[in-house]
């Protein structure tokens, strides 16, 4: 899940490069320099924080959150304001007005970091509230193991299919251990980086290390420093890079690109794949040595069609989500809707749920969702799955399923490899794979 920041500063010297930061750090930042600006912004909804200076020209901090609560907004983000030495009274009345947070200038952009990642956190896992990954028996064994994981700092390596929710779990457990929310949490998809950027990705670079880079960089490893990274489909990670990737676990260390010395760090590394790391080891594209130092404990996550109680719970909580976000009218699920999503495998896990919902809720012209609402074109199979028509078998109903899911990825994407790749969660050399196994072309996604 990307986070998206409201960011309300006149200071144009200060918003600029706190938005730059914020979109250094992976964050989606929309920067205002009026409250009256950000007052519509936010009446929209959208943002999982709002930060903002107390003292703006147009309309106060503290009148524009005011206006927030007492116009009744259903989606008032958590805020953070920041304020001068003269003005912590004044942040202090915020703080009982629902506030969640303030910082003092002149402050550390780090510090300001790591208490937007707290209360990004807070959004998916709530204090005091369950970790939230599903109510079927499997998941609750996943959340124990956590949970017993949680005062550990030792490495775990989250398997699983793609699109069943590794980074969801990998939060999880980073929140577990973290529970006033203080520590980044960092996360990287190994698959997305392209092999020439990935050192500098990681390990950051020094300006003028390489040809446009003008100004230093921290690295993921860097940014996670004192909490969690995230390392997700480790198993596309190049070798030359695996080798690098274990020496900085090895020797808690990283060292810039373009940089003579090594900087010390300390982290709770958690990887992810959807790939048989142990074939890939027999078959030498990935490193033995680095295996055994990621797969210290391993937590399986099972696809989605094994765990069906899951089905239903992503459903509904996806939909109230929609509608407290967007202010769309609320949506529910027909009773043949809910037999549909359970007859279907779900070959693109909650990944393919949440987009296939989301979709019905766009172009569906009634608030009872319907199984063609869900499904399209794609309708009749699972029709045929729902009552025992189907005469091909369960795997050849999965893969079809799963060309289904591709090709129409392919089709609203206009057959871009990486848009639909990213939409997919998945590597563009995962999606090509995928292709040439289904008998896919992204000329002719039809």
């Amino acid at each position: 899940m990307r986070h998206r920041i409201c960011l309300i500063e006149d200071d144009e010297i200060l918003g600029e490069a706190l938005q730059e930061r914020f979109e250094e750090e992976g964050f989606d930042c929309d920067w205002f320099g009026s409250g009256t600006d950000a007052l519509a912004a936010l009446r929209k909804g959208g943002y999982s924080v709002a930060v903002s200076d107390i003292q703006l020209p147009d309309l106060s901090g503290e009148a524009l959150y005011r206006k927030l609560v007492d116009g009744g907004i259903a989606t008032l983000p958590p805020f953070l304001f920041i304020t001068g030495y003269g003005a912590v009274d004044q942040a202090v009345r915020l703080l009982k007005l629902g506030a969640e947070d303030y910082l003092t200038k002149p402050f550390e952009v780090a510090e300001l970091l790591a208490r937007v990642r707290g209360l990004c956190d807070r959004l998916l896992f709530p204090r005091g509230g369950s970790l939230s990954l599903g109510c079927s028996s499997s998941m609750q064994a996943v959340e124990a193991a956590l949970n017993r994981l949680a005062a550990s700092a030792s490495t775990v390596l989250v398997t699983g299919e793609s699109g069943v929710g590794k980074e969801h779990v990998a939060r999880a457990l980073h929140r577990a251990g973290d529970p006033d929310g203080s520590r980044p949490f960092v996360a990287v998809n190994c698959g997305a980086i392209p092999e020439s950027l990935m050192e500098a990705e990681l390990f950051g670079h020094e300006k003028g290390a390489f040809t446009g880079a003008v100004r230093e960089k921290r690295g993921v490893f860097e940014q996670a420093d004192g909490g969690s990274l995230f390392l997700d489909e480790i198993g596309d990670m190049p070798l030359s890079m695996q080798v690098k990737v274990l020496r900085a676990i090895q020797e808690q260390q990283i060292t810039r690109v373009g940089a003579e010395r090594a900087r010390p760090i300390r982290i709770r590394l958690i990887c992810a794949t959807h790939q048989d790391l142990t074939t890939m080891v027999e078959e030498g594209s990935f490193r033995e040595d680095l295996f055994y130092r990621i797969n210290v404990v391993n937590i399986e996550v099972p696809p989605l069609r094994e765990r069906p109680d899951d089905i239903l719970w992503h459903a509904r909580l996806f939909l109230e989500e929609q509608a407290a976000a967007d202010h769309r009218r609320a949506f529910t699920l027909h009773q043949r809707a809910e037999e549909a999503l359970l007859a279907y495998p779900w070959p693109g896990n909650v990944r393919e749920l949440r987009n296939c919902l989301e979709r019905a809720c766009v172009f569906s012209q009634s608030s009872v969702l319907r199984p063609e609402d869900l499904f399209g074109d794609a309708w009749q199979r699972v029709l045929a799955c729902m009552t025992g028509g189907r005469e091909e078998s369960l795997a050849d109903y999965i893969q079809q399923c799963e060309r289904d899911y591709i090709r129409r990825a392919l089709m609203e994407n206009d057959g871009r490899i990486a848009a639909t790749a990213a939409v997919l969660g998945i590597s563009r050399k995962t999606l090509w794979d995928k292709m040439r196994k289904l008998g896919l072309n992204r000329d002719d996604p039809d």
